[in-house]
């Protein structure tokens, strides 16, 4: 048996911040943001709006597509949890009238999504379930120093899901072979040190009080990630395409998560996948972290660019390090446009 992608939703925050408006409070221009990032705009939460209500959202316009009222597992990727704890799921299932099904969170950043996809697969290969909705949700501008020109620009908010149910591995939509790593040794390139066990220990359990205002934020090394990035996406895509016994030449679309133009254009090079047939929506969203991948596979499904039967190359990139890929053919399912 497979999982079998048979449904998918989107949601973007309302409220839009501009490359203009961040060089307001910002030393930085809307050409140095574009021409290093890809970025002219992203989306933003705003009172009211947080990683919960941004993956209700997303889940139910998911769940309509897919022609289903309830699921037997909720999977929730998100590096911007409601709260430390609980996790935000079991509300999220909630507030989509899933009644008491098996609800969790995943935490893995960037590589949220390919992890998350994994997890629920194996819920339904497993025998666990037979449908489970899959949600990457992310507030992560809450998390992001507006007053660092480093990564204020760089991050946005949003939310994408999909619906996996059992089917055939031959069948379209079956999720492929997967690749996923990790290497902790280089954690600290992309952490934020405030909030967790670790920092509560070493203050003594003082909490926020002894705590330096700028260690509650993201901090990035921003060249060192861009070679693990294009490094270790390159790598994993390859070898799913040899588990999957696919050529480059098979493939349709590249789906890369939206951290920067450049990693993203850099791994289509190394890959040789030709530029039209790389996906990006980065200009507009900016990273959305879990989100990124299902956000970019819902827009061009609901403009009509990703048609069923085209063959799809996933792969993502992020913290702890983590990344990961696989493939699939995409199935015929309908997409609602998030704007």
């Amino acid at each position: 048996m497979a999982a079998v992608v048979t449904g998918i939703g989107g949601y973007l925050p309302p409220s839009a911040v501009t490359n203009d408006d961040l060089s307001r409070t910002l030393d930085t221009t809307d050409e140095w943001i574009r021409t290093r990032t890809g970025i002219r705009e992203r989306r933003v939460v705003s009172e009211g709006l947080s990683t919960g209500e941004l993956a209700v959202r997303a889940g139910a316009r998911a769940l309509s597509s897919a022609g289903l009222s309830g699921v037997d597992a909720l999977v929730v990727a998100t590096t911007s949890p409601e709260r430390l704890c609980p996790a935000v799921a079991p509300e999220v299932a909630s507030r989509l009238g899933l009644g008491t099904i098996a609800a969790f969170d995943l935490t893995s950043a960037c590589s949220g999504f390919l992890y998350g996809l994994a997890t629920a697969a194996g819920l339904i290969e497993s025998g666990t379930a037979d449908t489970v909705l899959f949600v990457g949700s992310e507030a992560f501008t809450t998390l992001v120093n507006p007053a660092d020109r480093a990564t204020a620009p760089i991050f946005g908010d949003g939310a994408g899901a999909v619906v996996l149910r059992r089917g055939q591995p031959d069948e379209p939509g079956a999720l492929g072979p997967f690749d996923l790593g990790s290497d902790g040794a280089l954690a600290d390139l992309l952490a934020i040190p405030a909030g967790g066990s670790r920092q509560r220990s070493a203050s003594g359990g003082l909490g926020h009080t002894s705590v330096p205002t700028e260690d509650w934020y993201l901090r990035m090394e921003g060249r060192a990630l861009y070679t693990q990035a294009v490094e270790r996406m390159t790598q994993s895509a390859q070898t799913v395409l040899k588990r999957a016994d696919w050529s480059v030449a098979d493939v349709d679309w590249f789906v890369g998560h939206q951290a920067n133009i450049r990693i993203v254009a850099a791994v289509a090079e190394e890959l040789e996948v030709p530029e039209e047939r790389v996906a990006v929506n980065i200009d507009r969203v900016g990273n959305t972290l879990s989100a990124s991948v299902p956000l970019l596979l819902n827009d061009y499904a609901a403009r009509g660019d990703l048609k069923a039967g085209q063959r799809v190359l996933l792969s993502a990139f992020g913290a702890g390090l983590s990344w990961g890929s696989t493939v699939l053919v995409w199935p015929e399912i309908s997409a609602e446009p998030v704007d």
